[in-house]
């Protein structure tokens, strides 16, 4: 019987609750707080996948969403304003005044779900977000399915119900790190998008759709995560990539290896977007699940999801989950190890 474990409390004293799945050569830990992935592991390999920390009062006080479900509204909105059917709403502007990111300060990235089922190889958490937190309309009663499922598969599945309509954009927002080392600048990363979203200094979408192609935004082949611009400055990115026009069958759309642990991880999905971040504001943090502090560039996301701010853009990927549908999000991590070369004598 795989039953839920003590991991703490939170600060008004409720339980927080770990549980631990494994199957297809993985193993993670799931908390019910945020619908975390707390620790992920894969066979042969020495180090977390993940950032994360093994005491919650850390989550607390350090973490920038380490590997949370944030919602209900996922990545950014602009003022935290937008007009559903003629009504403006506002929410929560919890990123320096100005913007709303990943829900507000009471999202579901750092709300207490509950576990619906557990199984050896799977886990499914649930959360109402009620009607008006944040300043959101409708009730929305969300779902996380994680699963391990043979050959490296780390599935997650996010299905989302409304009794109004509303903005609905959930991902997991893991930061990864394949490696062996305390940066992942070394990684090699392809994307499938032939475009991305520049931003202003909101970090909002200015709605143009600029073209990769000759740009150190273009990963259509493997690239480094470590990139400069012709000046010689460092790119950050904490960009969308442009994957699609829309929600599509699951494909696959991004590959990340390690050269230093020689494992790979493929990304397949059904968003039309992905928002990669290469943890570049990461402070430094108590000591992580692999026996060193997080700095910047110590891990990396790749957010699938609707591009940010869809709603306040003409022409962006939908947003707005109406009453009688399901907004179903689905997103496969494959992970494997390969040998790694070793350098000449």
């Amino acid at each position: 019987m795989n039953t839920p474990q003590d991991f703490g409390k939170t600060r008004d004293g409720q339980a927080v609750e770990r549980v631990t799945i494994s199957g297809g050569g993985l193993t993670a830990n799931i908390l019910n707080w945020g619908a975390v992935v707390q620790d992920l592991r894969l066979d042969g390999h020495p180090h977390a996948l993940v950032l994360g920390f093994d005491t919650f009062e850390h989550y607390l006080d350090y973490s920038p969403y380490f590997g949370a479900t944030p919602g209900r509204s996922s990545n950014r909105i602009a003022d935290g304003r937008f007009t559903i059917d003629g009504t403006e709403y506002q929410v929560d502007r919890n990123e320096n005044g100005v913007t709303n990111l990943h829900g507000g300060s009471d999202g579901t990235g750092v709300s207490l779900w509950e576990f619906e089922e557990i199984g050896e190889d799977r886990v499914t958490l649930k959360i109402v977000d009620r009607d008006g937190r944040g300043g959101f309309p409708g009730n929305c009663t969300i779902r996380a399915h994680f699963q391990l499922k043979p050959r490296g598969v780390f599935s997650v599945v996010y299905e989302t119900t409304t009794d109004k309509p509303t903005i609905a954009n959930i991902c997991n927002h893991s930061y990864f790190n394949l490696g062996n080392g305390t940066d992942t600048l070394e990684h090699q990363i392809m994307i499938t998008a032939e475009h991305y979203l520049p931003t202003d200094e909101r970090q909002i979408p200015t709605g143009e759709l600029a073209p990769v192609s000759g740009t150190p935004f273009d990963f259509r082949k493997p690239q480094p995560m470590k990139r400069e611009y012709p000046n010689g400055r460092q790119v950050l990115f904490d960009h969308n990539f442009c994957l699609s026009s829309e929600r599509m069958e699951k494909r696959p759309v991004i590959s990340v290896r390690a050269p230093s642990s020689g494992v790979t991880m493929d990304v397949l999905t059904t968003e039309p977007g992905v928002q990669f971040y290469t943890a570049f504001k990461l402070d430094e943090t108590p000591e992580g699940l692999s026996g060193f502090p997080y700095g910047p560039f110590a891990g990396f996301c790749l957010e699938t999801q609707v591009w940010p701010d869809a709603v306040n853009h003409k022409g962006f990927p939908n947003a707005i989950l109406r009453p009688g549908e399901t907004l179903r999000q689905e997103t496969d991590y494959v992970f494997r190890k390969s040998e790694t070369k070793k350098a000449p004598a």
